[in-house]
């Protein structure tokens, strides 16, 4: 009867364990389906490795297979690493395939004591795996270190950390390859703001400091981190449209007729013609931004005459952006500006040309994008 009721115990403390897992990974799956940036999903794949198998902190590696090393920011208690891929635990399991269940990590000669002679901690334990794509493929590694209440890890948490790994191998893939699609949609943003710049005589780096000022204001003024770095890749396209100028007025050194300025204006509305039926959420912010960087506050810009709240945040933002560049920046048909007279003309166009909330968030950290200006300064 003892040895039943035992058994009994035992199973039931095995279902119990089993449903804590499963909500676990239940609850992990849901928040990186939600996750964009690669350094978070790193970070919940470690806090799943920790939970999942009771550890006391866990590192997700991945393999650049070009440059021949790993690299993490998903240690906790770490900050980012990059090692050979030869290095350690970590690249003895990716070059072999092999899970390493380690007991003692210093009775090891393949252990580097170096980041533990850094911080002051003490590595025991180790439980590394490779993780591997699709098509088998390594792609990086899991690491549990110091199992928490026993000395080393067990078969069980092998079996766990495999289950751990081959979810994450499918989940990483998938997003490096979206994270690739991304990188590439930007750097084609970026180049084609850069074209046209170019097409008015304007510097590459106009569209690199846009891209910055517009950032920094977006995140004084409250907006989300993502909704910042969607208008940080998006301002570039601010001036597309004038690629559908012709050279006679854009690059004209004199004063335009009312007529050509009629004909530049519609630079707007070309830029916004671009990317206004597309699907994508950056090129839906660069044609907003195309279409109202040249509103103004009072409701006297153009194209559409639109007024006070009645322009998008990214309008807005961008606009302040745009002409506290061009003001500061040689052009076909002026001079650079000096910074006091710059700043005079935001004082005054506070809350004509520009909201006044963002000229104050701009001037009091004025600082801030005059280091931007700087960095990306023109180089004769």
């Amino acid at each position: 009867m003892i040895n039943q009721h035992t058994r009994e115990v035992n199973r039931s403390k095995g279902a119990a364990n089993s449903d804590i897992l499963l909500a676990t990974i239940f609850e992990y799956m849901g928040k990186m389906s939600l996750e964009t940036d690669i350094h978070k999903m790193l970070l919940l794949l470690a806090d799943l490795g920790t939970k999942l198998v009771q550890a006391d902190r866990c590192t997700v590696w991945l393999h650049n297979r070009d440059r021949h090393t790993v690299w993490t920011v998903a240690g906790h208690g770490v900050e980012r690493i990059s090692i050979p891929d030869t290095s350690g635990f970590v690249g003895r399991s990716i070059q072999t395939g092999v899970t390493l269940n380690i007991g003692d990590a210093y009775l090891d000669e393949h252990f580097n004591k170096t980041v533990d002679l850094e911080t002051g901690y003490r590595t025991r334990s180790i439980l590394c795996m490779p993780i591997s794509n699709q098509e088998g493929t390594i792609i990086g590694a899991f690491q549990a270190i110091n199992k928490i209440g026993m000395p080393s890890f067990t078969a069980n948490d092998e079996k766990i950390l495999t289950f751990a790994a081959t979810y994450a191998g499918k989940s990483l893939e998938s997003f490096l390859l979206q994270d690739e699609l991304a990188e590439t949609q930007k750097e084609i943003i970026e180049t084609l703001g850069e074209l046209g710049e170019s097409r008015s005589q304007e510097t590459g780096n106009h569209v690199k400091r846009v891209a910055e000022y517009s950032y920094a204001l977006a995140k004084l003024a409250g907006l989300p981190e993502e909704e910042a770095m969607e208008l940080r890749y998006a301002s570039p396209m601010h001036d597309i449209g004038k690629v559908a100028i012709p050279d006679a007025i854009l690059l004209k050194p004199g004063k335009l007729t009312d007529a050509e300025y009629e004909t530049m204006k519609k630079h707007a509305v070309y830029g916004y013609e671009i990317f206004r039926k597309s699907g994508r959420q950056l090129l839906k912010t660069a044609a907003i931004i195309a279409h109202q960087h040249h509103e103004r506050w009072d409701g006297q810009g153009y194209p559409s005459g639109l007024k006070e709240d009645g322009i998008h945040v990214y309008g807005r933002i961008t606009a302040v952006a745009d002409v506290f560049d061009a003001l500061g920046s040689d052009r076909v048909y002026k001079k650079a500006w000096p910074l006091e007279k710059i700043t005079a003309y935001f004082l005054e166009q506070r809350d004509r040309q520009f909201e006044g909330r963002l000229v104050d968030l701009f001037l009091d950290h004025l600082d801030e994008f005059l280091a931007i200006r700087n960095k990306y300064a023109d180089r004769g």
